[in-house]
């Protein structure tokens, strides 16, 4: 006797085959800049990109990743970069909770359309904001400083609108019973409203820290010395090495160092972050 295989099993089979190496495909296309990045980063120094030739050279070297060090206070924009991105999530997280708690929980006059408006500000691009943001730094007296890089981004009407939408999600009956237990509304907030919301918190976490870790155009203007300046605006200074513009393998060296630490943090994490995301619906 021999096993028949039904056709729309095959098919299906077949479709799966197919999903897989569409997904491979387009996984390939997604990792070329970073694939040329690697490749131009081991390229010598003095080896010019040019026509036909911008992907593979002999030999390869490691020297563009210790020049570059050499030429940069890496040290010093690691540590300005994770300063600014913790101070940001810090009291990003303080801020959408409690807006969020705020809008889930109780009922007041308006709230619709404070809500409304707090949404509204998802449509402002960023960069209608530079020139107001930069007036405020300058007379709050706090150009160049960390601060000033992280303080426009205290609140964030995505991670409230996030935030809302968990705590609409706790059955409202468990609250309920908190409030006929005595629970205070900071109980309520900790031990009713926060538990079951973790997972989209720290999938906003994870959203937060990869934006402003890679922000260029605001730490740029706002920011004019070392002592101040995060990893991706400290880049700007390998655009300016060659006499006829940037030198691309100091460059892709530079911008590899940049990218690592939240590229590795992700191949350590990627099963965490992919969880965090699913539980709270974040895509």
């Amino acid at each position: 006797m021999f096993d028949v295989v039904p056709s729309h099993g095959r098919w299906a089979k077949l479709g799966d085959w197919l999903a897989t190496a569409v997904t491979l495909f387009i996984a390939f296309l997604w990792s070329i800049p970073l694939l040329w990045a690697v490749v131009a980063s081991i390229r010598p120094e003095n080896d010019p990109l040019g026509r036909g030739d911008v992907w593979f050279s002999f030999p390869v070297t490691l020297a563009n990743y210790a020049k570059a060090w050499s030429l940069a206070p890496f040290n010093l924009y690691y540590v300005n970069s994770i300063v600014i991105v913790l101070m940001v999530l810090g009291v990003q997280l303080v801020t959408i909770t409690l807006a969020g708690f705020a809008f889930a929980n109780y009922k007041f006059w308006g709230k619709r359309g404070f809500f409304f408006f707090i949404l509204l500000q998802l449509m402002i691009p960023t960069t209608a904001l530079l020139a107001p943001n930069f007036s405020t730094i300058r007379v709050l007296g706090i150009f160049d400083t960390r601060l000033a890089v992280a303080i426009p981004f205290f609140g964030s009407a995505f991670g409230t609108f996030l935030v809302r939408q968990a705590f609409l999600g706790v059955p409202r009956d468990l609250v309920d019973a908190g409030v006929i237990d005595g629970c205070r509304w900071w109980q309520l907030l900790w031990h009713v409203y926060l538990p079951p919301s973790v997972p989209t918190l720290i999938a906003f976490g994870l959203s937060s820290v990869s934006f402003h870790w890679n922000a260029f155009l605001w730490p740029l203007i706002i920011t004019n010395s070392d002592e101040s300046r995060p990893l991706t605006a400290g880049l700007v200074r390998f655009t300016q090495l060659g006499e006829i513009g940037a030198q691309w393998p100091l460059l892709a060296a530079a911008t590899l160092m940049v990218i690592a630490p939240l590229f590795v943090a992700f191949l350590l994490f990627q099963r965490r972050f992919i969880q965090s995301f699913m539980h709270s619906g974040l895509k």
